[in-house]
């Protein structure tokens, strides 16, 4: 109650990173992201400390939790997590099993996630939330909060294409690594990176 919609937004985020990740250790779904991970050479440690979760294969596994409330699902919509039907007016989850990637902001809190599907045959293959009040894509760099000691100490940094990259490369020690969110590199990240 009394929250800014900025605040709100950030709780919710922090909310589903929850979520997701205490879905990845007590779901069906979780257990097959974890075997994918860990088929990836992801381990246990980069799991944690990117937060990485997993969206169960529901329509309404956000939802369920909010429905009794029209406050708390605005919020999700501004977030990103839910969606409208706007035939039906209808409200659903707007991640369903997928891989989950918090996206955080230069302080470590999640303002967005990525979603990579855990079903080849699903498309798209990455899902991306929709830009908010806390989230612009052509500001925003993966991995940041992660690699800003390690640019900030050697003067360099690391630009690759996705998170797994960015995981994998702070997993082999390279930590100065950072991802841009399916844009090229703007203006905004290289300020930010200078």
């Amino acid at each position: 109650e009394g929250k800014s919609s900025r605040r709100k937004i950030r709780s919710a985020m922090e909310w589903a990173v929850q979520l997701y990740c205490d879905s990845l250790a007590d779901t069906k779904e979780g257990k097959t992201a974890i075997a994918t991970l860990h088929s990836r050479g992801f381990t246990d440690e980069s799991i944690q400390k990117f937060s990485i979760g997993v969206a169960p294969d529901s329509w309404s596994f956000l939802t369920d939790r909010v429905l009794d409330n029209d406050d708390r699902i605005e919020t999700c919509l501004e977030a990103g997590l839910l969606k409208r039907k706007e035939s039906s007016d209808r409200v659903y989850d707007a991640f369903r099993n997928r891989l989950m990637f918090p996206i955080c902001d230069e302080t470590g809190s999640p303002i967005a996630f990525g979603g990579r599907r855990m079903n080849e045959e699903d498309e798209p293959k990455y899902i991306n939330s929709p830009e908010t009040a806390l989230f612009h894509k052509s500001k925003t760099l993966y991995g940041y909060c992660q690699a800003r000691k390690t640019i900030q100490d050697s003067r360099r940094a690391i630009v690759v294409e996705g998170y797994t990259d960015v995981i994998a490369c702070h997993q082999a020690g390279i930590t100065n690594v950072v991802a841009t969110l399916g844009t090229a590199l703007t203006n905004d990240h290289a300020a930010k990176l200078s």
